[in-house]
């Protein structure tokens, strides 16, 4: 009696675990949320994300790089766009350039507006990730020069672009 009631308690938890396991969701599409305070900057008015990303660029020019930061002290290149669109746009993304690079939908290179974001593949497994601005330049944090303003067409640039992303207003 006392075996077949460990076996029917063995055979339960067992159950329970494949059943919690195949419950698992998978990975859920990435977004960005708008904050809840009306803060939210339409995207779609051109002239006022410029004005709110030149004033972003006031504020952090030369900042310099730093890996995983999120600070005056320091700032990455995803770090810089997610505190940008928080702070100047009133939209969270996600922290990382693999998950910002999921958001949106795909802009072609010569269609590009203020605000929508650009991506560089800048090594074999290295994403990098600035804002469009105008006129083909681009506000992000390099590595070289800390928070700074780049031109698409500079050889570097140029060469490591991978793909622009358009985020919903």
């Amino acid at each position: 009696m006392k075996t077949s009631l460990s076996l029917c308690i063995l055979g339960l938890v067992t159950l329970t675990a494949f059943v919690g396991c195949s419950s698992v969701p998978h990975k859920a599409k990435v977004k960005a949320v708008a904050i809840p305070t009306g803060a939210k900057v339409d995207l779609d008015n051109v002239h006022q994300v410029k004005k709110n990303l030149y004033a972003q660029y006031e504020q952090w020019k030369n900042t310099r790089y730093q890996l995983g930061g999120l600070s005056r002290d320091g700032i990455d290149c995803s770090g810089f766009i997610y505190v940008t669109f928080k702070s100047r746009l009133g939209i969270i993304l996600p922290r990382s350039t693999e998950f910002q690079a999921e958001l949106g939908e795909r802009v072609d290179k010569s269609k590009l507006r203020a605000g929508d974001l650009v991506f560089f593949r800048t090594g074999w497994s290295v994403r990098h990730v600035g804002i469009y601005l105008e006129h083909g330049k681009f506000l992000h944090a390099s590595t070289k020069y800390g928070v700074t303003i780049s031109g698409l067409t500079e050889d570097y640039w140029k060469s490591a672009y991978w793909k622009a992303k358009r985020l919903d207003s």
